[in-house]
Parts: structure tokens; C-alpha cells; sequence
């Protein structure tokens, strides 16, 4: 399960699990890089 993601901005973002992570990537996504959007999968990929 992959619970952890950096952003290329330098931000570390980790999630109780997968969901989570998903949640929390978008809030970070939506507040310092509005139009920026990725689908679960994406985020996922990029997550470890």
C-alpha cells in the first residue's frame, strides 16, 4: 500500500492509506496548485 507522496514543490504528504492519500494529494493539489488535477491512478504512480 502506497501512503506517501513529495511533490515536485518539496511538500511530503502522507495518508493513512491509499484513500486518504488520494484526499489529502488533492486538498495540497487544490490550495498551492489550483488546475493542477491527477487522477487516483496518477497520484498512486507517483506515491510510495
Amino acid at each position: 500500500m502506497k501512503t506517501m507522496l513529495t511533490c515536485p514543490c518539496g511538500k511530503t504528504i502522507e495518508g493513512e492509506d491509499e484513500d486518504d492519500l488520494v484526499r489529502k494529494v488533492r486538498a495540497h493539489l487544490s490550495e498551492s496548485h489550483p488546475g493542477h488535477d491527477y487522477t487516483r491512478e496518477q497520484i498512486l504512480f507517483m506515491a510510495f
